[in-house]
């Protein structure tokens, strides 16, 4: 079964068990930037300068990856010059989240369950159905970032976008974060992918960055 960088996040981001969403936020902005990575890498976008533009509208065959293909050609075609990665991450993260629910979903991986929040509040919430797909992802992420073996070009993607999304306790909870994370920033910088995905990397950390430092001072404030 073939699953996207954003099924990946979000796998790791819901309890097992209660099907509640770990680091809420930072992971929304991580499952937007694992569909875009997932884009750049299929050759459909490209993200250069902290911008991003759509290079083919061929689709892919992942109806999760296609529609976005389709929202960001349609909203870019709008802009007078190519938007900022920023903007699309802000723009769609909601949505992308809820998409990416729905294609787990729909995959079997998880199910929705209906709960009352202090008996008033309706929340939906996703446990697992099935755990082969997390349990090799989890097995995968530790044999690079902790056993040292070479990542191919997704797994190292995901990483670096766990990395810039500081998701570091859901992906490894069972390692504290000072020791994982130099792990994690050796991989993303490091020289498994070709320049311009590793560029694409990096502009997506640093809107990343940027975007986790807004909502801490907007949530500070």
């Amino acid at each position: 079964m073939t699953v996207t960088l954003a099924e990946e996040i979000m796998l790791l981001s819901l309890d097992d068990a209660s099907g509640a969403a770990q680091e809420k936020q930072s992971a929304s902005w991580a499952v937007a930037g694992g569909i875009l990575l997932d884009l750049v890498l299929a050759g459909r976008v490209a993200v250069e300068g902290g911008r991003l533009r759509v290079t083919d509208l061929t689709p892919t065959g992942v109806p999760l990856l296609d529609e976005r293909l389709r929202r960001i050609a349609e909203w870019a075609g709008r802009k007078s010059r190519a938007p900022k990665v920023t903007e699309w991450l802000t723009k769609d993260h909601p949505k992308a989240v809820r998409a990416t629910v729905d294609s787990l979903c729909g995959r079997g991986l998880v199910r929705a369950e209906q709960h009352k929040v202090l008996g008033l509040f309706p929340v939906t919430r996703y446990p697992e159905a099935d755990g082969s797909v997390e349990r090799e992802l989890r097995d995968r992420l530790r044999a690079v970032a902790l056993g040292g073996a070479l990542p191919d070009t997704r797994t190292a993607g995901l990483l670096a976008l766990v990395h810039g999304a500081k998701l570091h306790r859901v992906a490894f909870p069972e390692v504290p974060r000072k020791e994982i994370a130099p792990r994690l920033e050796q991989i993303s910088a490091g020289q498994w992918a070709s320049e311009d995905v590793r560029r694409a990397i990096r502009d997506m950390q640093a809107a990343m960055t940027v975007i986790l430092a807004a909502t801490v001072v907007t949530i500070a404030g």
